[in-house]
């Protein structure tokens, strides 16, 4: 009886999008109305995310179960989006994943598939850990389709989805999943490991890859800084700034985060609030040239809000972490390809051999071609000096190498020497074309 009284619900309050360009001079109009249940907003805000639109303001009002949304948002490049076959879109999956989410009982953001075996892994940071990882991967049969990796504060979180490489379909035999799964965890422990680290391989189904991320590095407790570490948590520019007062007047905690502006940033704050099992009531998001500026009354879903010092400091923290996370500092590399087995693995190789550490990673193959990022610093955390880039560059044997806003980074194009000649023939061989650097905009 339940289950048919939502139904109605439902059917007689359809969520209802309203996207266009009249009501604001510099960006797009999002407007979003839906019967409320926890989790709307962040399902709402994955979408934009997942479009790569940039939310410039966003207003969020979710009393007496019922949710009103309001964002302002423009491409890439800070421009309206006036192109009316991708405005319908916008539009479609807002209303598409409301309705999704308002129609289901389980968890949120579920999504079986047989294409690839999912493996997920956390343990503590290290120079050259994806490297190890995709090498091992490679001997083991696993073609990696797509994946990301992040790291904080000295742990390292990644989910990375894989293929046989011989039937190009999802690998599901037990004994094997097993042998990858004790393989794998061995290269995550290391010699040592302060924490246990933690795996998970399986073909069902995962959750979006961004929220996994966070949910894995915060059950990891990321967000308490080693001890060694404390005396380097200071005020500057950079770090997010994050309070967390009482509104005894209006019985909502306030929570308000000052930040650099980057892409995502709203998506990570969203979800980390929303899996900590906090509602927004209402909210304010606006960026300016540089910072951004959110502001939200909570409580959590008991209908409480926060009661003691020891849980707003906790908040402060995983909101400071949850910002950090993808905040990597560091030279973003590209590269883009075809794809073919062991692809990875090689780029990975090269990378540690240089002395290059990488801080995040996202891995991404579609139609036969690989684009894959990487932010990266040398071993000590310190920036990428010119000799290195210039050293990848003659080993790589490509001339198509950029380093965008940073001069002294900039490839010089020498003659190639006789051995990165032959080093560009053993990849010419194996279909790798095309490395590009480009300055972080983290």
């Amino acid at each position: 009886m339940d289950d048919e009284f939502a139904k109605l619900i439902r059917r007689i309050n359809p969520p209802r999008v309203v996207v266009g360009n009249d009501a604001c001079q510099h960006a797009t109009v999002i407007q979003v109305e839906s019967v409320n249940r926890h989790g709307t907003l962040l399902e709402v805000v994955q979408v934009l995310s997942d479009l790569n639109l940039v939310v410039t303001k966003a207003y969020i009002s979710s009393d007496a179960g019922w949710f009103m949304d309001v964002f302002h948002v423009t491409d890439n490049d800070g421009n309206k989006i006036r192109d009316g076959k991708t405005l319908n879109y916008i539009q479609k999956s807002i209303e598409n994943k409301v309705h999704y989410l308002n129609s289901m009982r389980s968890s949120v953001g579920l999504i079986p598939s047989k294409d690839h075996t999912s493996i997920e892994l956390t343990g503590s940071d290290r120079p050259g850990l994806l490297s190890e990882l995709s090498a091992v991967m490679a001997d083991l049969g696993c073609n990696v389709v797509n994946g990301e990796i992040w790291t904080h504060n000295a742990r390292a979180a990644a989910v990375i989805h894989v293929t046989d490489q011989t039937t190009g379909e999802a690998i599901e035999d037990p004994e094997r999943l097993s042998t990858i799964k004790e393989l794998l965890f061995n290269v995550m422990k290391g010699n040592s490991d302060f924490k246990t680290p933690r795996m998970c391989v399986s073909s069902s189904g995962v959750i979006h890859r961004g929220r996994r991320l966070h949910q894995m590095l915060f059950a990891d407790r990321d967000f308490e800084r080693p001890e060694s570490d404390q005396s380097l948590k200071f005020e500057s520019a950079k770090q997010p700034h994050v309070t967390v007062l009482d509104c005894s007047d209006r019985d909502y905690t306030v929570v308000t985060i000052r930040s650099l502006d980057r892409p995502k940033l709203l998506f990570d704050t969203v979800c980390t609030l929303t899996d900590m099992e906090y509602v927004v009531f209402h909210g304010t998001v606006i960026t300016g040239r540089m910072e951004a500026y959110q502001e939200y009354y909570i409580r959590h879903v008991d209908g409480f809000p926060i009661s003691s010092e020891a849980e707003q400091q906790r908040v402060v923290e995983c909101l400071e972490a949850a910002i950090e996370r993808r905040a990597s500092e560091g030279l973003e590399l590209e590269v883009c390809t075809d794809d073919r087995f062991g692809l990875l693995s090689d780029i990975t190789r090269i990378f540690r051999e240089n002395g290059l550490c990488i801080r995040r990673a996202e891995i991404t193959t579609k139609s036969g071609k690989a684009k894959d990022t990487f932010f990266v610093t040398d071993v000590s955390g310190n920036p990428v000096d010119s000799k290195t880039v210039d050293l990848i560059q003659h080993q790589i044997g490509q001339v198509n190498l950029q380093v965008k806003g940073d001069s002294s980074l900039s490839p010089k194009h020498p003659k190639e020497t006789t051995g990165s000649f032959l080093f560009k023939n053993l990849f010419k061989g194996r279909s790798f074309q095309n490395f590009k650097l480009v300055k972080s905009c983290t």
